[in-house]
């Protein structure tokens, strides 16, 4: 029997990026998530599944936007380095406040509670006596009291039930493991086979990890379209070198778990503000991630605090909002993505609209910035409905999103490469047109297109920016007000 929902479109401009998993990869429910308006970008998280498992997903997301009659983009998430605890005989074992706690990098198998082995075999080499280990996203923490060769020898700060495979963190950050494993070289390789559209980096620390990531990606995408590039700031190396990571990124990920554990609880909300307001200073685009609707895992409804969470992360200007285990597991993968649409559109309603990069009185010698700039500022004297973007790559409606995150924004392109890319885009609105490369030809194409979708109705007015050499990448240069006839 076909499950009823209310597919009731719901209009906003923050994106929503969706999680795959065994609750959500059927086309049914894909295609539904899509036309509610809520669903943007699909994550695939390479933590779990084969090659075939992802290619197979990738078919099952493909269709589900053929079927919605809508693209959206998918998203790659590589694992990282595996800083976890191994396999444990009995899946958990019990920690008592006070207890001693062995963990034994070099054990092999299975481990207990005698003794418990590390999938980060590098740890012993990374803390000394004194040192606090976080496990379970801080769920127990431990002191180190000595490091013998594989052995870390350490006391229980609090009592846990720990189980196999849980996560650790080093309390103030320091641990060594690099951004990419073996498996993410293969994952990466994976990725780009499939045709995803953006390609996240986990734990990374420094610019020069995005930047060997991007070289991987120009090796294994020898032609067509390479995935922008997301790095994950989850490590408090990362805040440190926040702004060398922004410049090396197409877009950053507030991915609030790992960070919470290694900076404090306490010190993620402004973290996360200010890691929103850079981006969007340095032109990239944010996404924040983890827990935003972690209630409804198991639940039909979100918790108050959970919509102010959602609403908090709008209002500070991010671009994207992510579900994780939501819908990757949850028993409401449909229902948690059309709240968190109600609640990005409430937001939205209240928000200043003048919030994003202020117009800078320095030149920025380039022509995109400036007539994204400029189309921004002619919308608002002239009172447009709209700002519609001619464009072959995507980035003049980018930059456009950069300097304004209310005014609608309708990038019309002959590119599915480039309509897929900007699903990540806030305010942005992408629409595939096959334009004629005479430019007042391709002027009335656009508006035909904009009254049969009912973007526009007779008489009001909308920015239009194109490039007087039609279907040239980088040939925008024009700025004009228009009148739907």
């Amino acid at each position: 029997m076909t499950t009823q929902r209310d597919t009731t479109r719901i209009r906003h401009n923050t994106k929503i990026v969706a999680t795959l998993g065994p609750a959500s990869n059927n086309v049914d429910l894909l295609r539904d998530m899509i036309n509610v308006g809520g669903l943007n970008v699909v994550r695939f998280n390479f933590s779990h599944g084969t090659p075939e498992f992802h290619q197979e997903n990738a078919k099952i997301v493909r269709e589900a936007a053929r079927q919605a009659n809508r693209e959206v983009a998918i998203m790659a998430d590589l694992q990282g380095p595996k800083i976890r605890v191994s396999k444990l005989t009995d899946g958990s074992v019990v920690i008592a406040a006070g207890e001693k706690v062995l963990f034994d990098a070099a054990l092999e198998g299975e481990g207990n509670r005698d003794r418990i082995g590390l999938d980060y075999r590098e740890l012993p080499g990374d803390v000394k006596p004194g040192d606090v280990l976080l496990l379970d996203d801080g769920l127990l923490t431990v002191t180190v009291e000595k490091v013998e060769g594989s052995e870390i020898h350490t006391v229980a700060n609090n009592s846990h039930i720990l189980k196999s495979n849980k996560g650790i963190n080093k309390q103030g950050g320091g641990l060594s493991a690099g951004a990419f494993t073996e498996k993410d070289f293969r994952d990466l390789k994976t990725a780009v086979g499939i045709g995803c559209d953006y390609l996240a980096i986990s734990f990374v620390k420094n610019a020069e990890d995005m930047k060997t990531a991007r070289r991987l990606v120009e090796e294994a995408c020898t032609d067509g379209v390479k995935p922008g590039l997301v790095a994950k700031i989850e490590r408090i190396e990362a805040i440190e070198n926040l702004d060398e990571i922004i410049e090396a990124s197409d877009g950053i990920m507030v991915a609030r778990g790992d960070l919470a554990v290694e900076v404090g609880n306490a010190a993620v909300p402004a973290l996360q503000k200010r890691m929103i307001k850079r981006a969007r200073e340095m032109r990239r685009f944010s996404i924040t991630a983890t827990q935003m609707m972690e209630s409804m895992i198991t639940n039909p409804v979100p918790t108050r605090a959970e919509v102010s969470d959602v609403a908090n992360a709008v209002l500070d200007g991010t671009d994207a909002v992510m579900c994780s285990a939501e819908t990757a597991v949850g028993a409401y993968p449909f229902e948690t993505v059309r709240y968190m649409a109600q609640v990005c559109a409430a937001a939205e309603k209240e928000q200043d609209s003048l919030i994003g990069v202020a117009a800078s009185a320095e030149p920025v010698h380039r022509i995109d910035y400036a007539i994204a700039t400029g189309a921004v500022y002619v919308a608002r004297q002239v009172e447009a409905k709209a700002i519609v973007a001619l464009t072959e790559t995507g980035t003049t409606a980018f930059q456009i999103s950069r300097s304004s995150i209310q005014l609608p924004i309708y990038a019309l392109t002959p590119s599915v490469a480039a309509q897929r890319r900007m699903a990540m885009y806030r305010g942005v609105r992408p629409l595939r047109l096959e334009t004629s490369k005479e430019h007042e030809t391709a002027l009335d194409e656009v508006e035909e297109l904009l009254k049969e979708r009912q973007v526009l109705a007779s008489g009001d007015l909308y920015l239009i920016t194109s490039g007087q050499r039609m279907r040239e990448i980088g040939a925008t240069n024009t700025i004009q007000v228009m009148k739907i006839k």
